[in-house]
């Protein structure tokens, strides 16, 4: 029965739920650069570009 109590108590508790949830959001970013990595990059050296070309104007 005690360990019962202790086993509902152990769920009840939250506060490792905060690192679990941000290690998911963090491991979802990252799979998502990884896939789009080329895209990223692409728009990336096209904004660079605009600025050096715009930055040579003024």
């Amino acid at each position: 029965m005690n360990r019962l109590k202790g086993l509902k108590q152990f769920f009840a508790e939250e506060e490792g739920m905060g690192t679990v949830e941000i290690i998911l959001i963090i491991v979802v970013l990252v799979s998502l650069v990884i896939l789009f990595k080329t895209q990223i990059t692409q728009v990336a050296n096209t904004i660079f570009k605009k600025i050096t070309t715009q930055s040579n104007k003024v």
